[in-house]
């Protein structure tokens, strides 16, 4: 078996084995500002009808890695930090005094993109603003921070959100969950994220076009 085998066999073993966690049935902050339906069927614990392949595990594997690196430089107190309430459940990456910090791994090209004169953060990264932000706020903390580290040179850039300025767009997010979530309503097939790329991405993609058959948002090319 090539090493190259080891490695793929390893990562599908974890992934089958994660098929057995217990869903606590809560928000997922990770999964904020996505499609509505996603979340929905997140939340459910629906089974995956798309889980990722291979090189979508080896990739999450690396991103991984780069993440436990950064947090290496933080006590193990500030680390994955189980925030919970009555209908949400995530852990922060790292909790600071007055922040919250969340670490997102890219390649180079991604930094490059992000310097543009057209790019807007507050756009592009929205469901990455709303998960920390979410943390922050139930924490009481005054920041949520990404910071994003470059996969090809350990490159950093950091971004500071500050917790007052946000809190009304996530609380009209929370607001929409908790209702689809009351009334036990499907929400409608919407990618909200990604630049229309979130179907292509989705785990629930096959169920989501069962039910939505030809009118279902997403076209292949």
């Amino acid at each position: 078996m090539s090493v190259l085998e080891k490695i793929n066999k390893k990562l599908l073993e974890e992934q089958e084995a994660r098929k057995d966690r217990v869903r606590s049935h809560k928000i997922s902050p990770s999964a904020l500002g996505r499609c509505f339906r996603y979340q929905y069927w997140n939340r459910e614990g629906v089974t995956p009808t798309n889980p990722p392949d291979v090189r979508t595990l080896r990739i999450f594997k690396v991103g991984s890695l780069f993440h436990s690196f950064i947090q290496d430089f933080y006590p193990e107190a500030q680390k994955e930090v189980r925030v919970e309430s009555e209908d949400i459940l995530g852990f922060a990456d790292l909790v600071t005094e007055d922040a919250v910090i969340d670490i997102k791994s890219q390649h180079s090209k991604a930094f490059w993109y992000m310097k543009q004169k057209n790019y807007d953060i507050n756009v592009e990264k929205l469901p990455n603003i709303l998960q920390v932000i979410c943390y922050a706020s139930l924490l009481n903390k005054e920041w949520g921070r990404l910071l994003f580290v470059s996969k090809d040179d350990l490159c950093v850039e950091e971004y500071a959100f500050s917790g007052f300025k946000w809190l009304e767009t996530l609380e009209e997010e929370l607001a929409t969950l908790r209702d689809l979530w009351s009334k036990k309503s499907l929400p409608e097939a919407k990618p909200r994220a990604y630049k229309g790329k979130e179907c292509r991405l989705c785990s629930f993609l096959d169920l989501c076009k069962e039910k939505e058959g030809k009118k279902h948002p997403y076209k292949a090319k």
